[in-house]
């Protein structure tokens, strides 16, 4: 994908999370009568600057577009004049600064119900949950899953794509819980998940428990080829039927596939059907990682049948109202199992491998925005939810961590003191660094090996 692309994408949905969250600050400040000194995007030097309003509030774009902040008039800052003593942060009620903490995180759980009402009220399109054929030796096959098996819930929880069966899976595969999968047909079965595997979430985890995604036999004909790709470059071109390799007879794309993945940088004479004329075209599949495993792959796509694609998609849509309701219930479990993600690395329960930084985000934004809007705002709540879970944390220089300030100075009646706020800040800096290197390492981890 192309580096700007990436890039512009990325500093676009950072612009917008950073603006939404100090907003919620923002206009918290204004409701509760402090007066808001800056309102910066990005840190360190400003790049431009312009102050707005009767109280002159400087609204200013910075260098390093990582964050952003908004500063009020706070004496423990520096001189407050007595005529503004009374618009002082420091000077409002302990339940007012609650508030203004408690607002950024808040307008990123907002941003996100908004965005996925828009999601939900356009219409999603989404592969139906219908299962492929378990292998041998795994919990879907013990269970007695076989091709075909269209999942209706998950325990109690409803399943309308292969997506949210996914999503609970992952729940419950976390957890090493037994879940009731209820059919289509009303068959009930009871998969084992406690041979779930937690190191990487980013592949398909739910592969070790036998969970794939149905794939109808699709014929052995090239749809897309990927430029500068293997099969590019060894002349494939839309429309080829792939009829034998090596010598191999090829029945359906599937077969294909298998032959490619169990060839990595092993040369491959590829029997290709083109126009009446037989051709033989030889093409050395490029080795990706793949769960610890290097596969083989060409860069081609297969063309698919719209009757058999169409079978297998349905769209998520609702109402306004309905809209609204499943924005509030996807906000409340995405962070739910953020929340619950986080709290099983704390214990070891599963791999700080999972831990994403600002190279990935940028990835998946690039990526996101290739596919198109709708792909795009799905992204922004998600890393929103993210964003508002990761400041509620009890952390100091996290929204979470002041508002544990405040909670103290409710319960003992008195300001937290501020030698004990300066030793909390260095603690909770240096844990946001460790945190920061260890999601920068994975992202170089994954850029290194693919």
């Amino acid at each position: 994908m192309n580096a700007l692309h990436t890039v512009v994408w990325f500093l676009v949905a950072i612009a917008i999370l950073v603006v939404v969250h100090e907003l919620g600050h923002y206009l918290a400040a204004r409701l509760a009568g402090v007066k808001v000194l800056r309102f910066s995007i990005g840190f360190g030097k400003p790049l431009w600057s312009r102050r707005v309003g009767a109280d002159g509030t400087e609204w200013v774009i910075s260098a390093l577009p990582f964050g952003g902040y908004v500063k009020m008039l706070d004496a423990r800052e520096g001189a407050v004049a007595p005529a503004e003593a009374h618009r002082s942060f420091d000077q409002a009620s302990v339940w007012r600064r609650m508030g203004i903490v408690v607002a950024g995180p808040l307008a990123n759980f907002l941003l996100a119900i908004l965005l996925y009402w828009a999601v939900f009220l356009h219409g999603v399109p989404a592969i139906r949950p219908v299962l492929g054929a378990p292998p041998a030796d795994t919990p879907a096959a013990a269970a007695g899953l076989v091709a075909g098996d269209e999942v209706a819930r998950v325990d109690e929880t409803a399943v309308q794509s292969f997506q949210d069966l996914r999503l609970a899976l992952l729940r419950a595969g976390v957890a090493k819980d037994a879940v009731t999968l209820v059919l289509k047909n009303g068959r009930r079965v009871t998969l084992d998940t406690r041979i779930f595997k937690s190191a990487n979430l980013e592949h398909d985890p739910l592969a070790a428990l036998g969970i794939t995604r149905f794939d109808p036999p699709v014929p052995p004909v090239i749809g897309q080829v990927v430029a500068d790709s293997v099969a590019a470059r060894a002349g494939l071109k839309a429309g080829d039927r792939v009829v034998a390799v090596d010598g191999n007879a090829i029945a359906s794309w599937q077969d294909l596939v298998r032959q490619v993945r169990e060839a990595p940088e092993r040369r491959l004479e590829l029997t290709v059907l083109r126009g009446g004329a037989t051709l033989a075209v030889r093409v050395t599949p490029q080795a990706v990682d793949e769960q610890g495993r290097r596969v083989g792959k060409i860069g081609a796509a297969p063309r698919v049948d719209e009757a058999t694609l169409a079978a297998l998609v349905t769209e998520v849509k609702y109402g306004p109202l309905d809209a609204a309701l499943a924005g509030v219930k996807k906000t409340w479990e995405m962070s739910a199992f953020t929340l619950e993600m986080m709290g099983r690395m704390v214990l070891g329960q599963v791999s700080w491998k999972n831990l994403s930084g600002p190279l990935t985000i940028a990835d998946f934004a690039g990526q996101s925005a290739s596919l198109g809007w709708l792909s795009f705002i799905g992204f922004l709540a998600l890393v929103s939810v993210s964003l508002g879970v990761l400041n509620l944390l009890p952390v100091p220089l996290l929204d979470g961590g002041h508002l544990l300030y405040h909670i103290a100075e409710l319960v003992t009646g008195r300001p937290v003191p501020e030698r004990v706020m300066e030793l909390g800040n260095r603690i909770g800096m240096a844990l946001l660094f460790l945190l920061m290197g260890l999601a920068l390492y994975n992202d170089l981890q994954r850029l290194i090996s693919g």
